[in-house]
């Protein structure tokens, strides 16, 4: 037998119920705001007990120990150190978008500094404090007992403004979490006051009014996808960026950090931009500072002259907290209950506490009217008869005792001498009546009792108005929401921008002239084009890439980072890159095994390669080159998905290879020129566009021994620009396009050079203007970069000059244009 006070439980049961008991006292007493007031029980408490103590704005500062004393010892027996972190909160303007708390002394920063120790620092309410609490000596809210019975304190405050949305809250419970953002006052008071008048209205109707979430640190939200998803769900997750300028001074570029996202740490933020730059994980800035002042936060980030800020931007805004995700999710207590809430539920609710407080507030108001009202009536009344009340047989006079007066006045007539004075006071009449000074005899005080009579009967009938009809209690609501938001209300501080906030690699790079070589034996490597700095022709140039001993460059185009590069293969396939996606190496450098990056298929090489801007126009086409001069136009469009595995781009004759692929339209005009030294010059429309199947047409007819090796598209109307014409002995010159007149494709086309042993064959041709630079590459891998305007201008039967020096019998493997406005030519 157990003894009497013992019983026998199951445990798990018994976990269970102390488990369930536990947390539902941290949802309800620690962690989740309520819905009403918007205030968890701490700072609710620390609120009534400033008001307790007279803290209001209108008196002194008093010292934060004596609060945080006040708030222990009577309503929240918790850690001092939790009170006091709650109170410093409410006072900082970058954590409350409304401080509720007026701090004087030093109460932390947005360095993630803590305040100063209790006993050093003072507050008092703020002013908009006060509104929480307004009303709340007129019954307007429930009291409960304290912890220990002692004292009453407020279940929640009156809140005449929308609290729980102005100024956010976030909180951790068992098994649950609230992060509700702060938003504008004077929006969330246009959004209330439009559901008193619709409260039927849809919830996306809302959203005209509150734009978005307003965080104290400014900032930048990007895109409403989030916020939207948010109001109408009660759960999203919004985008927050940082606001960043971007300042030339002095010819140097600088960032300048003006705000950043809410609850971020400003101290670490910077030094965790300085550990991306000590690590080199962030490349392009020089100096770091941070010249924030009571002003505001200010930022500077200074560049290297070569940096593109945008870029250094990008990778800011990928790599550190100068963008953020805000989680939202709307968790409030209904009714005791954790609820989770849409922007209308949320006002709504709201809503009905008002209509609560109001009512509780016009009924104290017009009992207190009434009660006084009672007592003019019995005043005005005395006076009547005032020369009765003051005899020595009258009811006071005779009296002995007070009690006995009041019997008197409450009796229905007193018998004075031979006649009945009719009395019927009630006892809250009778004892004003007691009280009655004789001052109050004179004309003037009866004049004013006349105008208290009429001013107290008009209260009263307002009141009662109010209480019988909906419509004039939301009519005060709304009246006094629309006070304080005149009173209150500020311009928002967070913009709302129309971006997703996503950060693509192409972002993360600099839309930069690059050069991309490949090696015959697939290695492939991207250069700055800035590398190569321009040389006087005829020079040795410089090492442009480590070679093993028995490979070759065979392709070299320069293109900008952003472009689309096109990899044409001997199997008649095609293959896409970005220029970014090729991995950057240095000058010297070997470069990055090509089948690495493309599917190659065994024994495939590549053949042509074609850089495309990324906004090409669908409507051009590709221009295809064979060695044995025929030609083909395909629709860019059919290129423009192309799978990870390739794509079928041309059908080649068995000893044909493919030269070269040009974009080009039925405007432009094509000069295909051949290893001895001819071209031809026709119209691309000649070519009809045909699918990427087809084999092509031919484009010139060759001599036995001869090969196309280059094909140059001219645009339309471009006959200021020559044509180049380089061969493998480094020579090359200029020609006047106009020397090459148009002929139907199919012909033998013109003498282009006259070639000989000193010459070598040529090994390519190309348009190009004054203001272009030429890249030269050898197949040892040397590179030169020769300014265009430096190549004589020559007619077509001239042998050239020397472009480069060449040693022990080096030839040349490959040029490109190096311009800024174009995709360059090979």
């Amino acid at each position: 037998m157990l003894p009497e006070r013992i019983r026998e439980v199951n445990i798990t049961e018994e976990m269970k119920s102390a488990f369930i008991d536990y947390a539902m006292s941290v949802i309800v007493s620690r962690a989740l705001p309520d819905v009403r007031d918007g205030l968890k029980p701490v700072h609710r408490r620390i609120l009534y007990a400033m008001l307790e103590a007279g803290m209001t704005p209108d008196h002194p500062y008093r010292k934060s120990a004596a609060i945080v004393g006040d708030v222990l010892g009577k309503y929240h027996p918790h850690g001092d150190a939790a009170v006091y972190e709650a109170m410093v909160r409410m006072a900082q303007d970058f954590s409350y978008r409304y401080p509720l708390v007026d701090g004087q002394g030093n109460f932390g920063s947005i360095d993630g500094d803590g305040a100063a120790a209790m006993r050093y620092t003072e507050a008092r309410l703020s002013p908009l404090a006060m509104e929480l609490l307004r009303d709340i000596q007129k019954d307007t809210v429930d009291f409960q007992d304290n912890y220990d019975g002692r004292h009453r304190e407020p279940v929640v405050l009156p809140a005449r403004f929308p609290h729980l949305l102005a100024n956010g809250a976030s909180g951790i419970a068992v098994g649950m979490a609230t992060n509700i953002p702060p938003h504008n006052l004077g929006e969330l008071i246009d959004a209330a006051v439009f559901l008193l008048d619709h409260p039927e209205a849809d919830g996306r109707a809302l959203l005209r009014f509150v734009k978005g979430p307003d965080f104290p640190t400014g900032g930048l939200i990007l895109g409403r996808k989030g916020i939207e998803e948010a109001y109408l769900t009660g759960k999203g997750s919004i985008v927050v960026r940082a606001k960043v300028a971007i300042d030339v001074e002095g010819g140097r570029t600088r960032l300048i950090v003006q705000e950043i996202p809410y609850l971020v740490n400003k101290a670490r933020l910077i030094e965790r931009i300085a550990e991306l730059v000590r690590d080199k994980r962030l490349e392009g800035i020089s100096d770091l500072r941070d010249e924030s002042d009571r002003e505001g936060v200010r930022i500077v980030i200074e560049l290297r002259r070569d940096a593109n800020p945008h870029v250094v931007l990008n990778h800011l805004f990928k790599h550190t907290a100068l963008q953020t995700s805000f989680g939202v999710l709307m968790l409030a207590l209904v009714d005791g209950r954790p609820e989770v809430l849409t922007l209308k539920e949320a006002l709504l609710s709201y809503l009905a506490h008002q209509r609560d407080v109001v009512r509780r507030r016009t009924a104290h108001d017009l009992a207190k009217a009434e009660a006084r009202l009672e007592v003019v009536h019995g005043l005005m009344k005395a006076i009547d008869i005032v020369d009765d009340l003051v005899d020595r047989r009258g009811p006071i006079r005779a009296a002995r005792t007070r009690e006995e007066a009041l019997r008197n006045l409450m009796a229905p007539t007193y018998r004075l001498g031979d006649r009945d004075v009719p009395m019927g006071f009630t006892e809250a009449q009778a004892k004003a009546i007691l009280d009655m000074r004789l001052e109050q005899l004179t004309g003037l005080s009866i004049e004013r009792l006349a105008e208290e009579r009429e001013r107290l009967e008009a209260d009263v009938a307002r009141h009662r108005h109010i209480l019988a009809d909906p419509k004039a209690l939301d009519g005060v609501i709304r009246e006094e929401l629309l006070e304080i938001k005149a009173r209150y209300g500020d311009e928002r501080r967070t913009k709302i921008v129309d971006e997703d906030g996503g950060i693509s690699d192409e972002d993360l790079v600099d839309d930069a002239p690059v050069v991309i070589s490949l090696t015959d034996g697939g290695y492939i490597k991207r250069v700055p084009a800035a590398t190569y700095r321009s040389q006087r022709r005829g020079g040795r140039g410089v090492i442009g890439m480590g070679m093993k001993a028995d490979d070759v460059v065979r392709h070299v185009v320069t293109v900008r980072a952003h472009d689309t590069v096109l990899f044409f293969t001997d199997r008649g396939r095609v293959y896409r890159l970005r220029a970014y996606d090729v991995p950057e190496a240095g000058r010297t450098a070997r470069g990055t095994a090509l089948v690495n990056l493309l599917p190659l298929l065994p024994e495939e090489k590549v053949a042509a390669v074609v850089g495309l801007r990324t906004d090409a126009e669908e409507e051009r086409a590709l221009l295809f080159v064979t060695r044995d001069g025929l030609v083909k136009r395909t629709p860019l469009r059919e290129f423009q998905t192309i799978r990870r595995g390739g794509l079928i781009a041309l059908t080649l004759r068995e000893d044909d290879a493919l030269v070269a692929v040009r974009p080009a339209d039925d405007r432009d005009e094509v000069i295909l020129g051949t290893q001895n030294g001819l071209g031809i010059r026709f119209s691309v429309a000649d070519v009809r566009p045909m699918g990427r199947t087809a084999a092509g047409v031919k484009g010139i007819d060759l001599v036995d021994g001869d090969a196309v090796v280059g094909a140059a598209v001219l645009p339309a109307g471009a006959e200021e620009g020559t044509l180049l014409v380089v061969t493998e002995h480094g020579y090359g010159k200029r020609t006047p396009l106009s020397e090459f007149r148009l002929q139907a494709r199919g012909g033998r086309g013109v003498r282009t050079i006259r070639r000989g042993p000193k010459t070598g064959r040529v090994v390519g041709v190309a348009v190009v203007r004054d203001d272009d630079d030429l890249l030269i590459v050898d197949e040892g891998g040397v590179v030169i970069r020769v300014p265009a305007a430096e190549i004589p201008v020559m007619g077509r039967d001239a042998q050239g000059v020397r472009l480069m020096r060449l040693d022990g019998g080096g030839k040349v493997a490959a040029f490109a244009r190096v311009a800024d406005d174009a995709a360059d030519e090979t």
